[in-house]
């Protein structure tokens, strides 16, 4: 495709990747209007998150299989589409019942935008070219961070909450109808084998048990025998899409993805990375415990973080081009944890805080940047970079579960308070340490694998 074709596609995909990153980025302002709304307690309304996330990481590989199968246009265009429907249904809801429902609908389409964009990056761009388009796909997202917050804010203050949500319309209709023109149609093919049809049920199950396991791991008091339960059901799920994904002919989960020591060190990294991007989680409760901010200010504590997060996954994408993913992704876990330990020893003081933050910044915008991304696809064929982004998602996903449940259960041991979360940031040190070490297991340098050229 020439360059100047590039042009428009990247808009399409920047626009779709911001609306979806937005949507998550303006709920947290609405959950005080949502639960005045409809009248719910705080642990009903954190189903509106629940909801959303486990739509959307259990709709990630099966969308991203079917734009391996029938091609990148039609199912980024469905999912763009029933994103708007689900913000609609939202926005019209009656009833907190009918609310979930479209929060359901958003996170089944909202599953497939992220890894459809990144593998028609892969279909469009030369390998050369991919570490620095996806860095700057990484940077939507610290910008939907950087405007949801504020545009929510303004929404609320001068409508109402539907509104929130009511956005999203005319932002989904540019986005289809540019998408109709420019996003590559797939080539005809009427051969395909038998959809994996187990193999996605199963690990939609597995996905299911894991997320809630995880969060029910995170507030033992929510269920005490629940919880293990559902965790050896993800295990056992997973343990049984290996069987069935071996005989299927055109697996949701490829086992040749777990083939080459490559992609099965870059896996495990996806967590970590997962991992590091969740820790910010807890920043805005840092600031608000130790300089006794109230908690509407506290969160604008996190602006220059996401700022430096966007810059840093711009620049760290360019820079995979000359030193290689090794030398990108230990840098980028080094600030993860040079900035939690920071947090940990001096982040309750205004000269520790800002540099802390300013480091976690840093980590997250490499890691969760394009270097990933641009090692899976430059390890996979064409027919699988969909399945293989997906993947990607899912391992972030996962690592954003688990830093969750576990700093939240350490700081609540710690008896809550800043001495709590100091104990969760050096635990938040630790695991970007190990994946510092375990990104030594990556190919040297920026040679590329003959599937590159898939």
């Amino acid at each position: 495709m020439a360059a100047d074709a590039r042009r428009p596609l990247l808009t399409v995909l920047f626009l779709g990747v911001f609306m979806a990153a937005l949507d998550a980025a303006v709920v947290a302002p609405a959950i005080p209007a949502l639960r005045e709304a409809f009248g719910v307690d705080n642990r009903q309304v954190g189903l509106v998150t629940i909801v959303f996330s486990l739509c959307s990481l259990v709709s990630t590989a099966l969308m991203a299989a079917l734009s391996d199968r029938f091609g990148r246009r039609t199912i980024y265009l469905l999912d763009v589409a029933g994103f708007a429907l689900g913000s609609l249904l939202i926005a019209r809801a009656t009833s907190f019942s009918a609310l979930l429902v479209g929060r359901a609908v958003q996170g089944l389409s909202a599953g497939g935008i992220t890894p459809t964009a990144s593998a028609v990056v892969g279909d469009v761009f030369p390998s050369e070219q991919r570490a620095k388009v996806l860095g700057l796909v990484g940077a939507t997202f610290g910008m939907a961070f950087l405007v949801g917050p504020v545009l929510a804010s303004a929404l609320l203050a001068t409508l109402s909450w539907p509104w929130i949500f009511y956005v999203n319309l005319p932002l989904a209709l540019v986005v289809f109808i540019l998408g109709a023109r420019v996003l590559p149609r797939a080539v005809a093919d009427r051969d395909h084998p038998p959809f994996d049809t187990m193999g996605v049920l199963v690990l939609a199950v597995s996905l299911a048990a894991l997320t809630l396991g995880i969060n029910r791991a995170a507030d033992m008091a929510l269920g005490r025998t629940l919880w293990p339960a559902l965790l050896v059901t993800a295990v056992a799920g997973l343990m049984l899409l290996v069987g069935i994904e071996r005989r299927a002919p055109q697996p949701v989960v490829p086992p040749s993805f777990f083939g080459t020591r490559q992609l099965r060190t870059t896996w495990v990294l996806c967590v970590g990375a997962g991992f590091g991007m969740g820790s910010v989680i807890f920043i805005s409760s840092v600031a608000a415990t130790a300089f006794d901010l109230p908690p509407s200010r506290a969160g604008l504590a996190l602006l220059p973080l996401v700022l430096v997060s966007s810059l840093a996954s711009v620049m760290s994408g360019r820079r995979q081009a000359t030193v290689g993913a090794r030398v990108v992704l230990r840098t980028g876990f080094d600030a993860l944890a040079l900035g939690s330990l920071l947090v940990a020893l001096v982040g309750d003081r205004w000269w520790g805080f800002f540099p802390a933050t300013l480091a976690i910044g840093v980590g997250v915008g490499v890691v969760v940047g394009g270097a990933l991304r641009t090692l899976v696809l430059d390890e996979v064929g064409a027919q699988e970079r969909g399945a293989a982004s997906a993947l990607v998602n899912i391992g972030i996903a996962i690592g954003n579960l688990l830093v969750v449940a576990t700093l939240s259960a350490l700081a609540d041991a710690a008896g809550g308070g800043i001495q709590g979360l100091r104990l969760a940031y050096v635990a938040a040190a630790v695991v970007p340490l190990f994946m510092r070490v375990w990104s030594g297991r990556l190919r040297q340098g920026v040679e590329r694998p003959a599937s590159a050229t898939a």
